[in-house]
């Protein structure tokens, strides 16, 4: 019976997401362009953060508790989730433009951090410092985003006017996705752990699945409205969110330490980051063939890390 009821609960929360992220997408091109703001910064920015939620909400938890494998396993498996799984998923649904912004500022961003990330956690710890020197790098880099304006988009016939309502639409747009991703990671965490499986793997794949939902729903809805700046931007944002914020802060508030199979995801995290710049860089565009090659690697990466 307990089977049962976390199988709804998947299903029902993946439908709530998905309208969810309707809202958030529609809500946040609108106020991007009353601010002024292109989408590419909002997508970086407000959608990042608000689609980072459940994995700041899994992951703190989890470092209370001694879970440390569970905190980072959930970060760095979200993070390669979001660049195989979905960002090339994705790309299969339809090819997304990128920039050189994109490949540049905030592509090597995420892996300057990725590679610090990488060093520190060597020793299979993270502590107050570390966490402290990535999230000043966090901050600096949404300082320069909101100094540097982006070019607001050309709008199209499609795009609608601003509301006074907007901004609640898009609060309750992340309501509903973060709320629903809540449920979705402990419905996902209760049949892994029936199936017995180690908290590393869990937290790096079925946890990091379930807390990544929102980049999903999020990133595609995106993408069929043509908003590629919020689709790439979401991903490659809330990525930096994920490492730069969501794991330093945890880090400055309780001391994580892992298990060795860190460094081999960190390094596979590595590897997927400079793939996806080299595919976001040739043709500036992610084309289909790239997001297929991105979903296998994805998937070949979550079997090496159930064998």
């Amino acid at each position: 019976m307990s089977i049962l009821v976390d199988v709804a609960t998947i299903l029902i929360s993946i439908l709530v997401i998905g309208q969810g992220a309707t809202w958030l997408v529609d809500a946040s091109v609108r106020i991007a362009r009353k601010l002024g703001v292109s989408e590419l910064v909002i997508g970086l920015t407000i959608v990042a953060a608000g689609t980072s939620a459940p994995e700041f909400a899994v992951t703190f938890l989890a470092a209370v508790r001694d879970m440390g494998d569970i905190s980072v396993g959930n970060i760095v498996g979200s993070n390669i989730f979001n660049l195989g799984f979905i960002l090339g998923g994705t790309a299969i649904i339809r090819s997304l433009a990128t920039n050189n912004k994109v490949v540049v500022r905030d592509g090597g961003f995420l892996l300057l951090g990725t590679l610090l990330l990488t060093g520190f956690l060597w020793d299979l710890s993270l502590g107050f410092l570390e966490g402290s020197v990535l999230l000043i790098m966090l901050l600096a880099y949404l300082g320069y985003l909101f100094w540097k304006k982006e070019p607001v988009e050309v709008e199209t016939e499609d795009d609608q006017n601003y509301n006074w309502y907007d901004p609640f639409i898009l609060i309750l747009g992340l309501v509903l996705v973060v709320g629903s991703s809540h449920f979705l990671v402990i419905s996902a965490s209760d049949l892994a752990e029936l199936a017995g499986i180690s908290q590393w793997v869990i937290g790096a794949t079925i946890v990091a699945a379930g807390t990544s939902a929102p980049e999903l729903a999020t990133s595609i809805v995106a993408a069929l409205r043509g908003k590629h700046g919020i689709s790439v931007g979401n991903l490659l944002g809330s990525d930096i969110f994920n490492m730069y914020g969501v794991l330093a802060v945890t880090a400055m508030m309780k001391d994580l330490s892992v298990d060795i199979q860190a460094r081999s995801n960190l390094l596979a995290l590595i590897f997927m980051i400079v793939l996806v710049i080299i595919f976001m860089r040739t043709g500036w565009r992610i084309a289909r063939w790239e997001g297929v090659m991105l979903v296998l690697i994805g998937l070949g990466r979550w079997l090496y890390s159930f064998i």
